[in-house]
């Protein structure tokens, strides 16, 4: 992700890998959709359909992120990750306040796309469905 990390051994990342990150944490998050998708460098329309279908009303287009609900944030964080195309997504609790339709689109997508995926989530049930490989930690 860009940090600088402690390690031992060779490290080796290819010059034009594309990593999608959805953070934990919402609070970076601010101004309009429109301005955070220029930001992002992400397609408007394709961002803005992404929060139609985890149920954003034109209403919501509208309202500043930092008005909206952590659920409302966290979908607004998944719908920029979905509409980059990515080598690979890199999500940290990504059903941290989403409710279960939400949750149930978002293993839709998953599933159909398939995409090179690492996740933490607490969730199992969701884990079992999505992971193909998993790694538990005590």
């Amino acid at each position: 992700m860009g940090n600088e990390i402690q390690y031992n051994g060779e490290l080796k990342i290819a010059n034009d890998l594309k990593i999608s990150y959805v953070s934990q944490s919402t609070e970076a998050l601010k101004g309009n959709l429109k301005d955070f998708a220029q930001q992002n460098k992400i397609d408007e329309s394709i961002f803005k359909a992404m929060l139609s279908k985890m149920g954003f009303s034109k209403l919501d287009f509208d309202t500043d992120i930092e008005e909206m609900s952590e659920g409302q944030k966290k979908k607004v964080l998944i719908a920029k990750s979905i509409s980059e195309q990515a080598n690979i997504y890199i999500w940290d609790e990504p059903l941290n306040y989403i409710d279960i339709l939400t949750r149930i689109q978002i293993e839709e997508v998953i599933l159909k796309y398939n995409p090179t995926f690492i996740f933490v989530e607490h969730d199992e049930i969701f884990a079992q469905k999505v992971a193909t490989k998993t790694i538990k930690l005590q």
